[in-house]
């Protein structure tokens, strides 16, 4: 059953400088406006969250992400904004500023700016699912594996290995028919939900029990090198409705 009054969420993007693969990948134009403008817009238009704040180590992301109508409270420290930096580092960091100044969520969001098809509908549907779901700690965001792990080979040298080997008696899954595998799911970069309370009373951003939300169409798809960009620009030529509106006059 959904709480009334449902609970307090907050929605936090990420957005560090620095992007290696994909230069400046966060900012980087996209149909006119910078790639984080779309999640921030996302995020508001859902009409969820009762504060949409950018996590950034970059005071130039931070003029771009409010002008798109998002929070920049504080920057990011550089110990967690590194290539390896987990995310428990800066959503720790951000719940505890925000709760020093007073404000505090039951829950929060994390959206990344790299998944720009997700839409307010989406980030809706997700939170409609986890308020649903009795006793989980956490939602994340998962589509179904094109390509099934039970096929896959770790390679050293010249041998392989079976990546999910069984034991002996078992039919091995990669000589087995794909129809008789188990559905497995990946996931993807598309939105993570979670109680607040996994943050600060077991320093995770999942916790230990995660309902699945399953993706439809473009909304999982994550833009991890030049080929996921080129997808999406063609993606915003040819399906004009597969980014949200914007606003707001282009930065700069």
């Amino acid at each position: 059953m959904v709480p009334s009054p449902p609970p307090s969420i907050i929605a936090l993007i990420p957005a560090r400088s620095g992007s290696k693969r994909v230069p400046d990948k966060n900012v980087r134009p996209l149909a006119g406006h910078p790639l984080m403008a779309y999640t921030i817009a996302a995020a508001r238009q859902s009409g969820i969250f009762g504060a949409v704040v950018v996590s950034t180590d970059s005071e130039r992301y931070a003029e771009i992400a409010r002008h798109y109508g998002a929070e920049v409270p504080f920057l990011r420290p550089p110990e967690f904004s590194g290539d390896l930096s987990p995310d428990i580092d800066w959503v720790e960091y951000t719940l505890r500023r925000l709760q020093d100044e007073g404000r505090t969520f039951d829950c929060f969001s994390i959206l990344r700016p790299t998944s720009p098809c997700r839409t307010p509908e989406t980030i809706r549907r997700a939170w409609g699912e986890f308020l649903a779901e009795a006793g989980v700690d956490s939602l994340r965001a998962v589509e179904r594996c094109k390509q099934h792990p039970g096929k896959m080979w770790v390679v050293r040298g010249r041998r392989m290995m079976p990546l999910l080997p069984l034991n002996p008696s078992a039919q091995p899954w990669h000589s087995s028919q794909y129809q008789a595998l188990p559905e497995v799911y990946v996931q993807n970069g598309s939105l993570e939900m979670a109680w607040t309370r996994v943050v600060f009373q077991g320093r995770t951003i999942a916790g230990q029990v995660l309902a699945p939300f399953l993706t439809q169409g473009y909304e999982g798809l994550d833009i991890n090198d030049l080929y996921d960009w080129q997808l999406v620009e063609e993606l915003s030529r040819s399906s004009p409705g597969v980014l949200v509106s914007l606003p707001q006059e282009p930065f700069g």
